[in-house]
């Protein structure tokens, strides 16, 4: 009774098994969307930097962190929140605070501004795309009119639900 020939036969296949998922695997081509690439706004072509698409250009200023000044108007900062100076430093906010500085930005979900680049006089002279263009549709903070209240209406003057 031969028992060498009933043990290697299944040894021998799961290893011709192993090696054929490792050489699928091995030869496999790479994925689509590994190979892609965030889209741009290209400032390079005019020797700056590039920046993702979708970015603001604004008038910035820091009061006391996170509390800025946006295009004239009170923002804030989201936590985490990167700065970088027009030689692509991560600056402080302490180092910037009082200073009117003309940037380019972008918002996360929330609303607050997340990233933040200091400009160099060749990035400021490329026109952006998005400049004037609200980061949403329905975007509350750069509406140009809106309801106002001076605490002086009479309860019975004020809007109700669905006007």
């Amino acid at each position: 009774m031969n028992r060498c020939h009933r043990i290697a036969a299944p040894a021998l296949w799961s290893f011709f098994c192993l090696v054929a998922l490792v050489g699928a695997f091995a030869w496999a081509p790479p994925v689509s969307a590994q190979t892609l690439e965030a889209p741009v706004q290209n400032e390079a072509a005019a020797g700056g930097r590039n920046f993702p698409e979708g970015t603001l250009r604004g008038q910035f200023m820091v009061v006391a962190a996170p509390e800025i000044v946006l295009d004239g108007r009170a923002d804030r900062l989201s936590p985490g929140a990167r700065i970088r100076s027009a030689e692509n430093m991560v600056v402080t906010t302490g180092a910037i605070t009082g200073q009117n500085l003309l940037v380019n930005y972008t918002r996360d979900p929330a609303g607050l501004v997340r990233e933040v680049w200091v400009l160099t006089p060749t990035e400021a002279s490329v026109k952006r795309a998005s400049v004037g263009r609200p980061f949403l549709n329905f975007w509350p903070f750069v509406a140009a009119s809106g309801a106002t209240d001076d605490g002086k209406t009479p309860f019975n003057q004020l809007p109700t639900f669905g006007q």
